[in-house]
This record gives C-alpha cells, structure tokens and sequence, in this order.
C-alpha cells in the first residue's frame, strides 16, 4: 500500500475481512474500488477520498487508514461497524450447521453503515439486477452527476456521490442514458421526494417498522429494498432483506424445499436469529450466492 504524503493511522480489529466485506453486494460494493493484490479499499466520504487497507488475517490484524480528512478514523470505525461485539454475534446467530459453516468460510465479514440517500440509490438500482451492472449504473452516476473531489494541489483524485438535491434537474431520459432502464423513472422521482418530502437523515434508525413505512413511500422501494436500506443505510439489525438468493437458501437449507411467502421467512429469521437477523442474512446471502 502507498501512502505517498498521506498520513496513515492504524486500527487494531478481530474478525475482519476487507474483501468479504466488499465483495458481499453492500454498498461499497458499487462505488468503492477495491484492489485484491494489495487488499485495499478506496472510496468518497462526501467531499474526502478515503484509503483503508488490511494486514492480517480473519481472526486478527489492523486497518490502515490513509486520508487527510480529518475525521476518516471515526469514519471507518462507523462505517464498518468496528464496535460491535462480534464474538457475541456469531455466537448469537451461529445456531445451525449451514450457519456455522458461512460464517467459518467468510469470517470476518462485516454489514457496514452507509449514507442513508447513498444506499437508497444504490438498492433501488439492484432490482432485478447483478452485481456487476449495478456497480456499472452506479459508477456512471457518480461520474456523469457527482463533483470533482480535490487534493491540496488541486488535482482531481475523485468524485462524489450526487446527493438528492444534486439530480433535481436530472431527468428519466438522463437516467437512462446511465443505463438505469425501468430504474430510471424510480431515480428521478426518489431525488424530488428526498429532496421535498422525506428528509433521510431524521428517520430513527432503532424504529424498524417506522422506517419501512417511510422508506416505501419512495417510488421503487418496496420490502425488499427498505430492508436493504434500514439494515446498511440506517444499521437497524431486525432488517432482514429478502431477495431470490435468501429466498431460495432458506426453503432450500431450513425447509427442505417446501415454498414459503416473504412474510413467513421474515417470520421464521426474527424468531431465530432475533436482534441480529441482518447480520445473519449477509451471511445466508453470501453463502448463497457462492455454493
């Protein structure tokens, strides 16, 4: 990792996994820039550009934090969830063989806490999409909408992600031409109601069903996406989002194949994995994207 003039901080961490964490469909996932070779991550806060590597393994190592911003510390810490007691979470959420083994295979693996707006953007892009293209959209929109992000010496180093206000004047044509498709009109009409009618950053993060019923008064949030909001863009846990993946792990792992509703899992996940029910389904889902 090169750090050239940047002053560069180290956090002490167990069970952590940059990659993992990056890999796994969150919302660093579409914008952030990953380097496999040197294990390092690089993404915008706002206005500042950060830079986070890892050296160590799963069970044990440090966070390199290289910015000039000056909160970047409190930043990573927040927005990786450094301060959760994981050691009580696995054991919370370790209750079955198929859990145990997702959770021994991507040890380390942390739901991370996102810009509400940012994460609303980027789920409401995810439908009916993959990984890949959504990463494409949202790289695009950030680069056609967002604003340069500068050093010292005035030399552009990145772009930020566009806030509601910033794509007032952008319209569904534009958003198409991003390759948004159906998505389009969804993104035009969540920057006027964001902007207007719901400001984001005054829901309560700890009311689960109040912000559901908020969040799904955007036009393309349904269940699935509130839920993918509340949980790594407001860090409420209860938050238990449901896509084909989920869907078909669980019926497949819990229920030996027998169908069941989205209300039924949501269900079955509170009733088994409690409080920590999102935690659990980064878990579900990435293990079920990757068997």
């Amino acid at each position: 990792m090169v750090y050239d003039e940047i002053f560069a901080s180290r956090i002490k961490v167990a069970d952590f996994s940059l990659r993992h964490t990056f890999e796994s469909a969150q919302p660093l996932t579409f914008y952030g820039h990953y380097n496999n070779a040197s294990n390092t991550l690089t993404y915008a806060d706002g206005q500042h550009m950060l830079n986070v590597g890892f050296e160590g393994n799963a069970e044990s190592g440090q966070i390199v934090v290289a910015s000039r911003y000056a909160n970047a510390i409190e930043d990573v810490k927040k927005r990786f969830r450094l301060e959760d007691d994981m050691n009580g979470m696995y054991a919370s959420v370790s209750t079955d063989a198929f859990m145990r083994k997702a959770i021994g295979k991507y040890r380390g693996m942390r739901v991370t806490l996102n810009d509400p707006w940012e994460t609303t953007v980027c789920f409401i892009i995810s439908q009916f999409n993959n990984v890949k293209r959504i990463r494409g959209i949202v790289l695009k929109l950030i680069g056609t909408f967002g604003s340069d992000i500068k050093d010292d010496n005035d030399r552009v180093i990145g772009r930020s992600f566009p806030k509601s206000a910033d794509l007032l004047n952008v319209t569904e044509s534009d958003f198409k031409k991003i390759g948004a498709g159906f998505r389009a009109r969804y993104l035009a009409e969540a920057a006027q109601y964001c902007t207007h009618n719901l400001d984001l950053y005054k829901l309560d993060p700890n009311d689960y069903e109040g912000l559901k019923s908020e969040l799904t008064g955007i036009t393309g949030v349904g269940d699935k996406v509130a839920d993918c909001i509340a949980l790594m863009g407001y860090g409420n846990m209860h938050a238990f989002p449901i896509d084909v993946w989920v869907k078909r792990t669980l019926e497949k792992f819990y229920f030996k194949g027998r169908k069941k509703s989205v209300k039924e899992l949501h269900a079955f996940a509170e009733k088994k994995w409690g409080r920590y029910a999102g935690f659990a389904q980064q878990y579900l889902f990435y293990q079920g994207m990757n068997i």
